[in-house]
């Protein structure tokens, strides 16, 4: 069966979502690198320079990656849902005289 044009368009595509995920994570990564360099270029030792900037880009990423995590849960919300759809079409064809 064919869907229209509009149920084509939302359905969520898997280089949508790992290009969305991948997108998040290097970002998480540059930040992590980034605080560790200027901590580092601070005059903190390495590891613990690693550890500050461990700490201090988690909850930086919660409010500056706001729209890239958003974006991946969005993603991922598409498809759980369009999962969901599609095993109630299954269920439906294969047994259509049951009633919900």
């Amino acid at each position: 069966m064919t869907e229209p044009p509009d149920q084509q368009a939302k359905r969520p595509t898997f280089a949508g979502w790992m290009g969305a995920l991948w997108l998040y994570s290097i970002l998480r990564f540059a930040m992590f690198f980034a605080l560790w360099g200027l901590l580092l270029l601070a005059g903190l030792g390495g590891l613990f320079a690693a550890f500050i900037a461990l700490v201090l880009s988690i909850p930086l990423s919660l409010v500056l990656l706001s729209r890239p995590r958003a974006r991946v849960a969005a993603n991922l919300e598409q498809r759980v849902n369009a999962h969901r759809q599609a095993r109630a079409e299954l269920d439906s064809r294969l047994n259509p005289d049951e009633l919900d």
